[in-house]
């Protein structure tokens, strides 16, 4: 604290406007190519440029260019948009519309890359002005408030460029300006170092895990834990059966989105499986009326719900285990799959390699993909004694337990780390004694002429 109180301690401060040539040589925004050519349409040409929206901005404040989420363009269309943008290295991005105030900025030659019709693109001028300490003073608190003031609109918010162009910016020394963005670039700098390294951890936990379930489950594994049981004097293998010899499956049906409420009768969507829930299901978080959760399928304690539709390979049919007590009504595009045998050793079954292989071969669809419970019953298994079934589940549960802890670490971590970074933001870009004092020469000079 002593420190960032030394560095600020006699500094000059001077204030401008955001739209002053001292400050900005320009403030532009780029174009909306829909007129004339689709995003993601290669029939004009060949998609080999990136067109940049504020779902690009990273929360470390730069571009994330990732196959399949960024929208790409033409380079015809890219040189369009272009003539307007002039986007270029070291320009700020700021968003004007939905998440106002958003920010980021370009730290790559713009070479195959530009913006919508939604984002200002301000030029720094660099002989007054650091680019990174003015990214850094625009996602202040100070700024971000003031735009929130700023907003206007009746469906979508945004802020005016006039507007823009009026917040004022506290300008020092380019000195100060550099020690300031040497410091808080530190602490944006750990918080990215401390992501990847938290994925890291989470990805290799995540692979020791898999590596660990798909040997357990293994029938060369399996019998290797019966042999050394004695089930009275009398030996049970490992057996080869299929998922519909061992269980039974139901089909969903009826529920849509558009019938949930805020209390009543608890039902799960087959997409709430993909996006709120992971492996077992104890509180419900969707409602219905007593009219349609009379018509609906219904699920017990310890029954699967098997999601079977889904946009690509990897996620159709994967399953979560219902571990509440009260009866539950299920969609359509799912299944209930109910047996005597361990749940949970099912479910985890259904993670598998062996189940992913077999699976491949029985679904159906290229755009939607589907598999149907019929196909779902032939897939093999091996089954030990139900002992057997729960000695597995209990060391696989203390392995998604571990995994838990290590997601939970992540954002848990981070958001520490960037509230740090957010404190000695605020710090060191508070000029607010010497912003107080310019405002009261404004007001007597203006009493004066009164």
């Amino acid at each position: 604290m002593s420190k960032i109180d030394e560095l600020l301690k006699n500094e000059k401060v001077e204030w401008k406007r955001l739209g002053e040539l001292d400050v900005c040589l320009s403030i532009t925004t780029g174009l909306n190519p829909r007129k004339n050519f689709k995003l993601n349409d290669s029939t004009d040409g060949e998609l080999t440029s990136w067109y940049i929206t504020t779902k690009d901005y990273s929360s470390n404040g730069v571009i994330e260019f990732v196959e399949g989420k960024t929208s790409k363009i033409n380079e015809k269309a890219r040189k369009l948009i272009n003539k307007r943008s002039n986007l270029e290295i070291y320009d700020i991005l700021f968003s004007a519309v939905g998440t106002v105030g958003k920010i980021a900025f370009v730290d790559v030659k713009p070479n195959n890359f530009d913006v919508n019709e939604s984002t200002f693109v301000l030029k720094p001028n660099q002989k007054n002005i650091l680019p990174k300490y003015l990214v850094h003073y625009l996602r202040s608190d100070f700024i971000q408030n003031k735009v929130k003031n700023l907003l206007k609109g009746s469906t979508l918010l945004g802020i005016r460029k006039g507007n823009l162009e009026e917040l004022e910016i506290p300008i020092p020394t380019l000195e100060t300006q550099e020690k300031i963005v040497k410091t808080l670039d530190k602490f944006t700098n750990y918080v990215t170092e401390l992501q990847a390294e938290l994925q890291a951890e989470l990805q290799a936990r995540t692979k020791q895990y898999e590596y660990y379930r798909d040997m357990l489950l293994s029938e060369k594994s399996l019998n290797a834990m019966t042999e050394k049981i004695e089930f009275f004097d009398k030996y049970y293998p490992v057996k080869k059966t299929t998922l519909g010899e061992i269980g039974s499956f139901t089909r969903g049906n009826g529920l849509q989105k558009k019938d949930f409420i805020p209390k009543g009768n608890p039902v799960i969507h087959y997409g709430q499986i993909y996006t709120n829930y992971s492996f077992e299901i104890e509180k419900i978080i969707s409602f219905v009326n007593n009219e349609i959760f009379s018509k609906l399928k219904k699920a017990k304690h310890n029954d699967i719900l098997i999601a079977t539709t889904s946009e690509n390979i990897e996620d159709v049919g994967k399953a979560v285990v219902y571990v509440g007590n009260e009866e539950i009504g299920f969609s359509g595009d799912m299944y209930k799959y109910s047996t005597n045998e361990n749940s949970k050793y099912i479910a985890y079954y259904l993670q598998t390699i062996e189940f992913q292989k077999q699976k491949e071969k029985k679904i159906t669809g290229t755009k939607l993909i589907r598999i149907h419970g019929d196909d779902m019953a032939k897939i093999s298994l091996s089954l030990p004694p139900i002992e057997i079934q729960n000695k597995v589940v209990n060391i696989l549960d203390k392995f998604q337990s571990l995994l838990s802890d290590t997601k939970g670490l992540l954002p848990q971590e981070v958001e520490q780390r960037q509230k740090q970074y957010e404190y000695y933001r605020e710090k060191l870009l508070t000029f607010d004694s010497k912003y107080v004092e310019r405002e009261r020469e404004r007001e007597n000079i203006f009493l004066s002429g009164i």
